[in-house]
């Protein structure tokens, strides 16, 4: 998804192109590349969504998909972690999970990678909180720290290992610590 300097896509010309990789987000009119996960990325968002699915999916309560293109409120992005509640989950005509998710999802996880801005990231979950979002975490693995954003609150730093992390009202019965999430990271013999 390569756009060019002299035309402005739509939303809808957007949605339309063929998926490439990276992953391109539609933000504010430009298509951006999201960037390749490493290491630390990857592991945690390999680890986060079983690990929530292991009660909230089991439980009905909600779902959590990696890399899961929403598409809402004018934009197309795709958090590292979106989970919906059980009952906003979109489900086509087979009664199967839909294939378009056009909603903005009810938690967002974004998990920092070296190259990205701090900035960019924290807008992104700041534009899903404003249209609908319950939750928005934003995981820094180099700093070992978690912002936590709830909707129409400050955000709530965490960084202390033993600390246990907010999460959205139809999770309940989910309990993750900072030390959890950066457990995760050890390579252990």
């Amino acid at each position: 998804m390569v756009q060019t300097p002299n035309k402005i896509l739509t939303l809808e010309e957007f949605l339309a192109l063929p998926e490439t990789k990276p992953y391109c987000e539609y933000i504010d009119g430009k298509i951006i590349p999201k960037p390749m996960p490493q290491g630390k990325h990857s592991t945690i968002q390999g680890e986060l969504c079983p690990t929530i699915n292991s009660v909230v999916k089991v439980q009905k309560m909600g779902w959590a998909f990696p890399e899961l293109r929403c598409t809402f409120a004018g934009r197309s992005i795709i958090p590292d972690v979106a989970v919906f509640s059980w009952a906003r989950l979109p489900v086509d005509e087979n009664g199967d999970i839909a294939n378009t998710f056009a909603a903005a999802p009810d938690w967002i996880i974004e998990i920092l990678s070296p190259e990205q801005s701090h900035t960019k990231v924290t807008k992104k979950i700041l534009h899903a909180l404003n249209h609908g979002t319950q939750m928005g975490w934003l995981i820094d693995p180099d700093e070992r720290f978690i912002a936590v954003y709830p909707a129409g609150q400050q955000p709530l730093p965490f960084e202390e290992i033993e600390s246990v992390l907010p999460v959205p009202e139809f999770c309940q019965g989910l309990q993750l610590t900072v030390g959890n999430i950066f457990g995760w990271l050890k390579v252990t013999a």
